[in-house]
């Protein structure tokens, strides 16, 4: 048998926890998988005192991360530190350049900085592991970069946050307001006492951007983004979707386009029917449209400490099958020094068209005006329904219009709203056929 894979793992939160739990109670099954043992050998973290339901006091110890990364006597360097810049990207750097390959979950590292360490990676012929940094525990990256060999990716999308996830399920369910349901969600743990990163899609984007790689061989660039949260999903919203036949998720975007890659991050209403409108709470969903296989859609836990520890225990795995001499695939699919750069495309028409929501004054010709934009700005509706509203004075429209632009649409309710009839801001909501 090949001698054992030596581990350091640097942050000994629920994730780092979790991960030597798993190494330890599965190391039996571990070994006959992989033909060798796998040993936690070191470990760094802040307080080696602090109880963290794993027995490490055969671990060497370190403090510095970066010192660990170094260190001889590993050779896979796991980060669960978290963050793009400070520790973590100091000590994956330096793992990298050691010659020690590495397992990570940290999405936001590698929207910054991930082509620059494949680049290292690539040179110094180590792997570069990172399932756990999307989708928790869905196996996305290893479908990508192995098990669709072959095929071009035309579109890949899907839900990629679970707070957001379990906030917009738990509001058409149980009819309550966006800030109750947030609430909730922080008292579960399921999203931060500042919420903001994910409530306003920047966590999906920093996915979505590693997805966008991987699909089309681009260079990483997460700030190149169109980026929508959820915060202003009201309850009039989720009622008329359900009543249109549709629900309302937080779909992370990418596709391939004739003017360049379109990557985008928003609300969107899906038909009640797709499959991943059934994806209900902190569940994650990612599809991917391709030429041979066609479209394939994988479900399941995207967070929480089992499911990160698996993700990372599966890369953790695969190193340790692999031996000595062998040529190692590019961290992206592609060479890094091969990824192209990415060339942003302007939004585009979108099949199913789009939901307008107008809140406007009770008057004479408000109908007639706010036809007239969108027949100036060629848009045509699918149907256009008014609601009475308990105050008199005010009445909801709901335009769903066929395929168009989101300039044409941006233009009209523009338009609309300088005309004077609005009492709100118009609100806008993409419709995206899905699996």
């Amino acid at each position: 048998m090949a001698d054992a894979l030596r581990v350091g793992i640097a942050g000994l939160g629920t994730v780092g926890a979790s991960v030597a739990r798993v190494l330890a109670e599965k190391s039996a099954e571990l070994t006959r998988q992989c033909g060798r043992p796998i040993s936690v050998t070191a470990v760094s973290a802040r307080d080696a005192s602090k109880d963290r339901g794993v027995d490490l006091s055969g671990s060497t110890w370190f403090v510095d991360p970066v010192k660990l990364a170094a260190y001889a006597e590993i050779d896979v360097f796991v980060e669960l530190i978290g963050g793009d810049e400070g520790p973590a990207k100091a000590s994956v750097k330096a793992a990298l350049e050691a010659g020690r390959h590495v397992v990570t979950a940290n999405k936001a590292l590698l929207a910054k900085h991930g082509v620059a360490l494949a680049e290292i990676a690539e040179k110094n012929g180590v792997l570069l592991n990172y399932e756990a940094a999307v989708a928790g525990g869905i196996p996305v990256i290893k479908t990508m970069r192995e098990a669709l060999a072959g095929n071009s990716v035309s579109r890949v999308f899907g839900i990629l946050n679970g707070t957001c996830n379990y906030i917009l399920t738990r509001m058409e369910a149980e009819g309550l307001s966006f800030e109750a349901c947030l609430a909730d969600a922080q008292r579960l743990g399921y999203a931060e006492a500042d919420p903001t990163f994910d409530i306003e899609g920047n966590d999906t984007a920093h996915k979505l951007s590693i997805l966008t790689a991987l699909a089309f061989g681009t260079k990483i660039a997460a700030s190149d983004i169109y980026l929508e949260g959820i915060s202003n999903i009201s309850q009039a919203d989720i009622q008329a979707a359900a009543d249109l036949g549709y629900r309302i998720k937080l779909l992370g975007v990418a596709q391939r386009t004739e003017s360049g890659i379109e990557q985008r991050v928003h609300p969107t209403m899906v038909p009640t029917a797709s499959v991943i409108a059934q994806v209900h709470g902190v569940t994650n969903a990612v599809a991917i449209e391709t030429d041979i296989l066609g479209e394939l859609l994988l479900s399941g836990p995207g967070a929480g400490g089992n499911a990160t520890a698996s993700a990372v225990v599966g890369d953790i795995a695969d190193i340790a099958k692999s031996r000595p001499g062998f040529q190692h695939g590019p961290v992206f699919g592609w060479p890094a020094k091969q990824l192209k750069p990415y060339k942003k495309a302007q939004m585009r028409s979108h099949a199913g068209g789009y939901f307008i929501r107008l809140s406007v004054q009770d008057r004479t010709g408000v109908f007639a005006a706010i036809a007239k934009r969108m027949a100036d700005n060629d848009i045509s509706l699918e149907s256009i329904v008014q609601r009475s509203t308990e105050a008199k004075d005010r009445k909801t429209v709901i335009l769903v219009t066929h395929e168009t632009t989101e300039a044409a649409v941006r233009k009209a309710t523009d338009g609309i709203t300088k005309d004077g009839h609005l009492i709100d801001k118009p609100q806008v909501i993409r419709i995206e056929r899905a699996a």
